[in-house]
């Protein structure tokens, strides 16, 4: 990326808490769309809200935005109750999933149009703003073009700079990267993040690619069906998912029923008598209750071909080659297990092993 004189002291007064929402919920009709969602987005964090279609992601973005109203709950940002404020007054700026460059502006234009109705930040004119937004973006040598003579990543790195030229407080993400081929999105999601960092903007990103959260954000809030299963950083998000819904739904995992017996240290996988190889049991060091149906994960590359402190034997239906490493589909008691392993197994019958430790158990739900 360019070089600019924008950092972090440039994008006005610092915003003291972020951005917060409680007990907000929103309905369309008698639809509800957001259920009692609760979160707190520190000063310059990237904070991602990821899920499936129709999770309720965008709202709870719209919402912030102030483009949504809350049926009830309250939104803040900076510390101040926004309730009632349009979206002109809540000091944000927006990237929409469609880019919304004006047509008959060139990018020059586009970037400095929100400078029309607010100064810029700091002690600088409105030419310089957009001259050092262009620079930062790598736009400096377009800025006489036209939305439609660029290209996807141009547009998007354009409406990024439009949304910064007034220097807001938080910065608001609505799927920027969807339209764009997966290497550009790799590319821009790297520039989006380094761009945050350096001028320290509160950040809300919403995207239903879960590996794009993993890559860029310093926390996640996983949505599903209007409500948050979890909220945490990347690592503890995929480690040590909440809900059987985290578990499957971020990164691969296998994903099976369990059920804890006796005193509540013996796990065992099964079917209706929940066994693991050979009927016998595996002894997790991990806290669990004293009895009661589990959900037991195990993520691909924890699994290895041979024993360990389980073996499984099981039958090699399917492998796929990753370029890095190979993906195996395995079947194992009437269910799939998938490894991903360095090199592909000899032969369709193989054991599969795992360690305890890398077994994560949640409540079933």
């Amino acid at each position: 990326m360019g070089e600019s004189s924008i950092g972090g002291d440039t994008r006005g007064e610092s915003t003291e808490g972020g951005v917060g929402l409680e007990d907000v919920s929103v309905t369309f009709g008698d639809v509800p769309a957001l259920s009692d969602v609760t979160l707190s987005v520190a000063e310059g964090e990237f904070f991602t809200l990821v899920g499936p279609s129709g999770c309720g992601k965008t709202t709870t973005l719209r919402t912030v935005a102030g483009f949504e109203t809350p049926t009830s709950g309250s939104v803040r940002i900076g510390g101040r109750d926004v309730a009632g404020l349009p979206p002109e007054q809540r000091d944000v700026g927006i990237v929409f999933q469609n880019y919304a460059l004006f047509p008959h502006m060139t990018v020059e234009e586009n970037v400095a149009y929100g400078l029309r109705y607010r100064s810029p930040p700091g002690d600088v004119g409105p030419d310089e703003r957009v001259a050092d937004l262009l620079e930062l973006v790598d736009m400096a040598d377009l800025t006489d073009r036209r939305p439609e003579s660029l290209s996807g990543g141009q547009q998007q790195r354009a409406a990024l700079a439009r949304a910064l030229a007034p220097g807001p407080d938080v910065l608001l993400l609505d799927e920027p990267l969807s339209a764009l081929d997966a290497r550009l999105r790799e590319q821009l999601r790297v520039e989006v993040r380094e761009i945050q960092r350096e001028l320290g903007i509160t950040t809300i990103y919403v995207t239903h690619d879960q590996a794009e959260a993993l890559a860029i954000s310093d926390r996640i809030a996983v949505m599903n069906d209007g409500r948050i299963e979890q909220i945490g950083t990347p690592e503890d998000v995929y480690r040590d998912p909440a809900t059987r819904f985290v578990a499957e739904f971020v990164g691969e995992n296998n994903v099976f029923d369990a059920r804890v017996d006796g005193d509540g240290r013996t796990l065992t996988i099964g079917d209706d008598t929940i066994v693991s190889i050979d009927d016998e049991t595996i002894e997790l060091p991990q806290s669990l209750p004293e009895r009661g149906e589990l959900t037991v994960c195990v993520r691909p590359e924890d699994v290895h071909f041979g024993p360990g402190e389980t073996a499984l034997s099981a039958t090699v239906e399917h492998v796929e080659f990753l370029g890095d490493a190979y993906r195996v589909h395995c079947a194992w008691n009437g269910r799939s297990i998938r490894a991903r392993t360095q090199r592909a197994p000899e032969g369709e019958n193989v054991t599969l092993g795992f360690d305890a430790t890398d077994v994560t158990v949640v409540r079933s739900e």
